[in-house]
């Protein structure tokens, strides 16, 4: 028997209920390919933007960090572009760090965004699969019930042949989602790591300037 064939006879032996299964594990495939290509890029992009306005801000050419980080779509520009335009006016560096902040706390959700439902539909399948187990049994004995002897053996093996094959369709999709939802979890922790750690960088660099300009006049 081939593997297509094995698969065809799997899904037919298991019920109506596995294709609720098969449907939460369409999406929630689609939200991780989603969040991984997006986080992805949200950790190239930073980095790329990063090593681009590092140097000016260590130059101290704040309107050209400005230029380059507000015509960015990149995470960090954003927070950078907070930071600038608070500096147009007389700041501390609290100052500068909170509206830094700002900017952070309108990325973060965005890059966290949609990646629970994964934990959730792992969740989700797993119960549904339970509840396929659960019909397929019930169906089995109620047949088992209503035939004569020599009939009860085939009814009762189809019958726990969909209970076991819905159980472990879920937990074949449950275990993998929660393992890509911790990755992501990770992923999007790393970024957002990064991010403080740029935040920082930036507000000791912007000091370092300020300092070295002092004695000739700001810049």
């Amino acid at each position: 028997m081939s593997v297509f064939e094995f698969a065809v006879k799997f899904f037919q032996d298991s019920g109506v209920a596995i294709y609720f299964s098969i449907a939460i594990m369409a999406v929630g495939l689609a939200i991780a390919i989603e969040r991984f290509i997006f986080l992805s890029r949200a950790r190239a992009e930073n980095r790329k933007l990063w090593a681009k306005v590092l140097p000016l801000l260590q130059s101290g050419r704040f309107k050209d960090v400005l230029g380059v980080a507000s015509s960015s779509d990149a995470a960090i520009g954003k927070i950078v572009t907070n930071g600038l335009e608070r500096m147009q006016s007389p700041a501390r560096r609290e100052d500068i760090d909170n509206a830094m902040e700002e900017g952070m706390m309108e990325i973060v959700p965005r890059l966290e965004k949609r990646t629970h439902y994964i934990a959730t539909l792992a969740n989700v399948i797993t119960l549904v699969g339970l509840l396929g187990t659960i019909i397929g049994l019930i169906k089995g004995f109620t047949a088992v019930a209503a035939v004569n002897p020599a009939e009860k053996a085939e009814l009762l093996s189809a019958s726990i042949s969909i209970a076991m094959n819905n159980s472990a369709f879920a937990l074949s999709v449950a275990i993998p989602f929660l393992l890509i939802h911790a990755f992501l979890q990770a992923r999007t922790s790393e970024i957002v790591d990064g991010l403080e750690a740029a935040k920082i960088s930036f507000l000791n660099v912007v000091q370092r300037v300020r300092n070295d300009a002092a004695p000739t006049g700001t810049r």
